[in-house]
């Protein structure tokens, strides 16, 4: 019965970390890309709501405003690494039968 109230109470402090962190930053976010497809709308707390590991896409990049443009300048992001990032994510949950997000161009990008 002890290990019962353990992973209860475990579940609860998961869960409760995942709500604290939904719904932080801007709920919509334009990534500046470059090319004749134009920028990227990103859904941001829809991300945040369904992906448990912020890391999946702050790991190229840290969470602060024009991070992508200053590494991009900087020559640290790779011309195409966030998309392919964001594609194999995409690919790989529509893989396992999951809800996915686009994976072709102009589901993502605006025309530019």
């Amino acid at each position: 019965m002890r290990q019962v109230g353990i992973v209860v109470a475990m579940v609860l402090l998961v869960s409760g970390a995942l709500y604290a962190f939904a719904g932080q930053g801007a709920e919509t976010l334009v990534l500046p890309m470059e090319g004749k497809y134009g920028d990227v709308g990103l859904p941001h707390w829809t991300h945040q709501e369904n992906l448990t590991d912020c890391t999946a896409c702050h790991g190229l990049f840290p969470q602060e405003t024009g991070a992508i443009d200053r590494l991009k300048a900087e020559k640290v992001l790779k011309k195409k690494q966030v998309m392919n990032n964001c594609r194999r994510c995409h690919r790989s949950l529509a893989k396992a039968g999951k809800a996915s997000g686009p994976i072709k161009c102009m589901d993502c990008h605006t025309a530019g």
